[in-house]
């Protein structure tokens, strides 16, 4: 099965280097997998659904398959950390993901109406009008986003507004409360064509800081210049407008400005707005920019209320639960006409502090002239909030350092009364997880907690993560007492997830169900009787995959950590007639402060397995068995920090991955590779370096010389400086010369993710390079972090199967054999 070269213009760059010498080429085209990979990779994708607010209709949505290399090399903008379309003012076309199709189905009769859209449609942003009688989206033209609504009714579609949309920073409209029209964000009229920065430089680019503290991560897509900036003010800027439905011009609502967000009241009378200024910055991006967060008047957009006044946040501590000072995610209290409510540190958002309270809920009604009120102070940072009525709401509130996690439920109309605690618990735990409230929106479409009819419960759905594996379940808490009735859950041979509850006490269900025969699809539940009645029927994506055998399988560590993973073996596997296979490890570490909570069961054994994209599950088809996701946890208890054992545990866990598969007659120890995407990747060149258990190893994306990411990554929240000994030891660039297996380094030329520079994989080629390594260095033109147009997934997988093929399934035995390693 060997890769094909298809011709594309331009050229894919790829440079490798051999033991005995080195070289570096130009392709001139791209690579395809045998068959018949690149025909499931460019299918068209699952539709995606949308359940109605009336929990009677379905919205099914047809996805685009994969875009060519020719769409992604539309002209993008990269500015203050987002990627934008000059043409659309819009997400760049390399981060965007659009629908083609629409159609509208009921529940109960499964009649469906297709929407007509225009020739070309590619929808996307799609949303409920508050009474659930329309659906609006925006469809991206070539010069522009233009709004749409259709009627569930009919299924007909007409065109609100043309190509004006602005939809740098967010969704680019809001429906209003009485679903009289919307509020929208456009492109300023009149605007002008974009300025062009002068190549010639007028002056020197200087930044300076005169004693300030201010450590920051690494981020990506930075302003740079004067140019950057009005570039930036002229593609983000916006006029917020109100739009009719029946056609009418827009009415603009005060100013332009550039904002993150723009919200109605409840009662539609006001609109809370956080608009950006300056100054700008250099080295955080726009959502770290200074803010003003404000009430206006819906209809003029005069301000009624300065709620806050955010300074630039480039100077936070690096740890995780810093914060700004000041008030903090504003928002409307969405079970009350015009209430407005946020968060504020109690700490002055600095973690290092002695605190014993950290954060404080608060609340300010119209005419937002009071002093706000307080609703609770908790001991962590408050991760969420979920409004029910004037007796319930819900307070979550967790500390990153601990991995801990409280739940309470307090009375938002009677603030004074002492919050009930719900749940005290490791979020890690995934056993004990309550589970997440489920939601219902209002008239006026915001979403508020699901009551039961009696007002006396709410439904709780979570996983269901347990020793045997995850199955969703339903359950129903009297508020009062907190305590839970089991309504519902998955049994074999399914896995079943709760979609919504379509009746008054949860005894009709929708739900999406799979199994690993069945493809996922939608289903009615009546618990009453156990019976279930198909909605959809979305056919097998990938039928040629139809016969991999999968399994879940557990072991343990050497220090009695208990690990997991999921096994595939291509299809039609028999272990009698074909012995051990040729393996690929494809994983992902994870920090834990707990070891019990590592051990535990992450994947459900009922799940429909198909790839796609960059899937390494594609290997199945090219004859390696799969060990998924094999849990590396990387554990540290009490005082210790993970990472400062990181390489002694990430072995420890591969070793006994390796031993397990080898054990179980289903792996050729011999011939083991290991991969990984990201942070994998990062773990990929750690293995390689640290031990001998592996032949080769595939490694797309990753970062490998920790010193460029020196106030923090992943979850490190330590900079280089307070735990240098352990950044060093992290860093497979600083045992470059220890990696005396082949590797395959692919990469994104255009990487947009926070520490994974492009950088990283060159100057690691470099240093294996530079030390006789087998390598090969592959990178991807107009790519991203992760890898969109068709050409470059095709072109990834076909790289990889000939990768293994060569230096893994087909290559010769090792001289000395394979030992039992050690860390290195």
């Amino acid at each position: 099965m060997q890769p094909t070269r298809i011709a594309r213009t331009g050229a894919l760059l790829t440079a490798f280097a051999l033991a005995g010498g080195d070289a570096a080429q130009a392709q001139t085209g791209y690579l395809r997998p045998p068959d018949p990979i690149p025909a499931i990779v460019t299918a068209e994708p699952t539709p995606t659904v949308m359940v109605g607010r009336d929990r009677q209709t379905l919205a099914i949505v047809t996805r685009e398959a994969l875009p060519s290399i020719e769409q992604m090399a539309e002209p993008e903008l990269r500015l203050a950390g987002y990627r934008v379309s000059p043409r659309t003012n819009g997400i760049s076309g390399t981060r965007a993901a659009y629908g083609s199709g629409l159609a509208f189905q009921d529940l109960e009769s499964g009649r469906q109406r297709v929407v007509q859209l225009p020739a070309g449609a590619r929808i996307a942003y799609a949303g409920w009008s508050t009474d659930g009688r329309r659906l609006a989206f925006v469809n991206a033209l070539p010069n522009g986003l233009e709004l749409w609504v259709a009627e569930v009714a009919t299924g007909q579609a007409r065109r609100v507004m043309g190509p004006e949309l602005n939809g740098t920073l967010t969704t680019p409209y809001r429906w209003l409360p009485d679903n009289s029209g919307f509020v929208v964000a456009r492109v300023v009229p009149g605007r002008g064509p974009a300025p062009r920065p002068s190549e010639v430089p007028s002056a020197p680019i200087i930044q300076e800081s005169l004693g300030r503290t201010a450590p920051a991560r690494t981020y990506q897509d930075l302003l740079q210049s004067a140019g950057d900036e009005a570039l930036f003010e002229h593609y983000f800027t916006a006029q917020l407008s109100r739009v009719p439905l029946d056609g009418e011009r827009p009415t603009d609502v005060g100013e332009p400005g550039i904002f993150f967000g723009f919200a109605p009241s409840p009662d539609g009378r006001f609109l809370l707005v956080t608009r950006v200024k300056r100054p700008y910055s250099y080295v955080v991006p726009a959502y770290n920019f200074p803010q003003e967060v404000s009430v206006v008047d819906a209809r003029t957009g005069a301000r009624v209320k300065l709620v806050a006044d955010v300074p630039l946040s480039d100077n936070l501590p690096p740890s995780f639960d810093a914060v700004p000072e000041g008030p903090r995610e504003v928002q409307w209290r969405s079970d009350a006409p015009a209430t407005l409510a946020w968060v504020e540190a109690l700490d002055g958002g600095d973690p290092r502090r002695e605190a014993a309270l950290r954060d404080r809920v608060v609340m300010l009604a119209a005419p937002f002239t009071a002093q706000p009120t307080r609703l609770i102070d908790v001991e962590h940072r408050v991760s969420y909030v979920g409004w029910g009525s004037g007796d319930m709401a819900i307070v979550q509130a967790q500390w990153f350092n601990t991995r801990w996690q409280k739940r309470f439920a307090v009375s938002p109309d009677n603030p004074s009364a002492a919050p009930r605690l719900m749940s005290d618990r490791s979020y890690q735990d995934r056993y004990s997880d309550p589970g997440i409230p489920l939601t219902t929106t209002t008239p006026s479409g915001h979403e508020v907690l699901r009551f039961t009819g009696d007002g006396r419960g709410i439904f709780l759905t979570a996983l269901g993560a347990s020793e045997r594996g995850n199955y969703p379940f339903l359950d129903v808490m009297d508020i009062a007492s907190g305590a839970k009735r089991r309504l519902w859950r998955t049994e074999d041979p399914y896995y079943e997830t709760v979609l919504a509850v379509l009746d008054a006490d949860g005894g009709r269900i929708l739900t999406r169900r799979e199994s690993i025969t069945e493809a996922p699809n939608v289903y009615v539940r009546t618990l009453r009787g156990n019976r279930a009645r198909a909605v959809t029927n979305f056919p097998d994506p990938a039928p040629q995959l139809a016969n991999v055998q999968r399994q879940m399988i557990t072991y343990t560590r050497a220090d009695g950590v208990r690990l997991n993973g999921t096994l595939y073996l291509p299809p039609g596997y028999d272990a009698r007639r074909d012995g051990p296979l040729p393996l690929v490890m494809w994983a992902y570490p994870t920090e834990f402060r707990d070891a019990s909570a590592a051990g535990q069961i992450t994947d459900s054994p009922n799940r429909f397995s198909r790839p796609g994209g960059t899937s390494h599950l594609f290997l199945l088809l090219a004859g390696y068995a799969v060990l998924d996701n094999p849990t590396m946890p990387i554990v540290g208890e009490g005082e210790a920090e993970p990472n400062d054992t990181y390489v002694e545990q990430l072995v420890a866990s591969a070793q006994a991955a390796v031993d397990k598969v080898v054990e179980m007659g289903v792996a050729d120890r011999d011939r083991i590779a290991v991969g990984g995407h990201s942070y994998g990747a990062f773990m990929t060149a750690n293995l390689l370096a640290h031990s001998d258990l592996f032949r080769a190893g595939v490694a797309r994306s990753g970062a490998y010389n920790r010193t460029l990411t020196p106030f923090g990554f992943q979850a490190e929240q330590r900079t280089y400086w307070e735990a240098t000994d352990t950044y060093t030891r992290m860093s497979p660039f600083t045992f470059a010369n220890r990696v005396n297996e082949p590797i395959l380094l692919i990469h994104g030329a255009n990487d947009d993710n926070s520490g994974t520079f492009p950088v990283q994989s060159e100057r690691f080629y470099a240093a294996l390079k530079g030390h006789g390594a087998t390598v090969r260095y592959v990178v991807l033109p107009l790519e991203a972090h992760g890898y969109r147009a068709r050409e470059s997934v095709l072109h990834t997988l076909a790289e990889t199967i000939n990768w293994l093929d060569t230096h893994v399934k087909n290559a010769p035995p090792r001289t000395p054999p394979a030992a039992t390693p050690a860390t290195r």
